[in-house]
C-alpha cells in the first residue's frame, strides 16, 4: 500500500496484525517525522506511537536511529507481541503517478492512501524478512 503524507509518499513494508489505522496515524503524524525515510508505529494499550529510522547509509545518523536497528527497538522498545507497521519513502523515481485513484481519503488530507498492494510481499512477511 503506498500512502501519502504532505508531500511524501511512503510504501507499508511491513503492517504486523493489521495495525496501519489511517485515521489513527494521521492524528498522531507530525512535521517532525519529515525528516525520516522510515517511520515505525507500534500500538500498545491502545495508543499509537511513531519513530522515525534513518537509512543504513547514513552515517552520521547514531546507530540506533537507523533502519537496521528496528527490529532491536520492535523488541526492547515496544510490548511483546504488539501490532505495528513500518512506513518506507519512495524515492522521487518510485513514485506513483498523481493520477492514480485514492482509495481512502482523510478529512484533512494530509494522509491519503494511493494504490492498494495486492502482492503477498507485504501480506504475509514479517519485519525480519525486510531486513536481511
Amino acid at each position: 500500500m503506498v500512502i501519502k503524507i504532505g508531500e511524501h509518499y511512503y510504501n507499508i513494508i511491513a503492517n504486523y496484525r493489521d495495525a496501519f489505522d489511517a485515521e489513527q496515524f494521521e492524528r498522531r503524524y507530525s512535521e517532525v517525522l519529515d525528516k525520516y525515510p522510515v517511520i515505525v508505529g507500534d500500538i500498545g494499550f491502545e495508543q499509537l506511537r511513531l519513530k522515525g529510522f534513518y537509512e543504513d547509509r547514513n552515517k552520521k545518523a547514531d546507530i540506533s536511529k537507523r533502519f537496521s536497528s528496528i527490529q532491536d527497538y520492535l523488541m526492547e522498545y515496544c510490548n511483546f507481541g504488539c501490532p505495528y507497521f513500518v512506513l518506507k519513502r519512495l524515492p522521487a523515481a518510485e513514485r506513483l503517478n498523481e493520477e492514480t485513484p485514492v482509495e481512502e481519503h482523510i478529512a484533512d488530507e494530509r494522509v491519503e492512501i494511493i494504490a492498494e498492494q495486492t502482492d503477498e510481499l507485504y501480506n504475509n512477511k514479517t519485519l525480519k524478512q525486510f531486513l536481511k
